[in-house]
């Protein structure tokens, strides 16, 4: 299983949201030195399949974000054909439920040594809590995702995936123990998109993010690789 990141570089996963392999390579070439992995998400993952996951592997790391949420078995089945491909690390959603994310870091285990981390999103980034509620969900976003952390973590999950608003309580909850990916960076200045629950990569971090996930602003950057470095060098060390 992939080590907590023993340095600022290794913190930045860069997300590669793009349609297809061509688009994703060309920008993965130039940043992939200065990341710790890439993020191979669903949009590039439908359209290209496991071969891009292979490519971009000969580069660096993968984090493939592909958000499983099924039933228990269509999970399992799902993390042991991915597990074989050879991702470090593999998201589901935690309000799968705790036979689900049980069954996934069983299917996970099977791999070995290597074996991806089981990564439990808990409140997608572009949630707040009038979206919570006109889905049914009463609490505000950072109880909730407090609640499902503390369910997935006791399910068998890695660790976990939550906005940086919540890293700070997520942190004083459960402890330095969970492994937090955290998506929703966004340097100073930078366009917020469609994300309504973001922080800097310096907040994400001191705050106790162990990975932090950009895309827009690096890929979307004139200079992708000068974008990241000067993510990379703004991290606390």
């Amino acid at each position: 299983m992939l080590p907590r990141p023993d340095g600022p570089q290794g913190r930045l996963i860069v997300a590669l949201d793009t349609p297809t392999l061509a688009q994703a390579e060309a920008l993965a070439g130039p940043v992939a030195p200065e990341a710790g992995l890439l993020k191979l998400g669903l949009e590039l993952f439908c359209a290209e399949g496991p071969p891009a996951l292979a490519r971009l592997r000969g580069l660096a790391p993968v984090f493939l974000d592909v958000k499983l949420h099924d039933i228990p078995n269509t999970v399992a089945g799902a993390i042991g054909a991915l597990a074989a491909l050879g991702p470090a690390m593999i998201t589901i959603h935690a309000a799968g439920g705790p036979a689900m994310i049980a069954a996934a870091r069983k299917a996970a285990e099977a791999a070995g040594a290597a074996r991806p981390m089981i990564l439990a999103v808990t409140v997608l980034t572009s949630l707040d809590a009038a979206t919570l509620r006109a889905i049914g969900v009463e609490a505000d976003p950072v109880n909730q995702v407090i609640r499902l952390a503390r369910m997935a973590l006791e399910a068998g999950a890695d660790g976990l995936v939550c906005s940086p608003r919540e890293v700070g309580p997520i942190r004083a909850a459960l402890g330095e123990g969970p492994r937090l990916v955290v998506p929703g960076i966004r340097p100073a200045g930078s366009a917020l998109g469609d994300q309504a629950r973001v922080a800097t990569p310096e907040e994400a971090v001191r705050d106790g993010a162990d990975w932090i996930v950009v895309g827009r602003p690096v890929t979307g950057a004139a200079d992708p690789a000068a974008a990241a470095r000067a993510i990379v060098a703004s991290l606390p060390r």
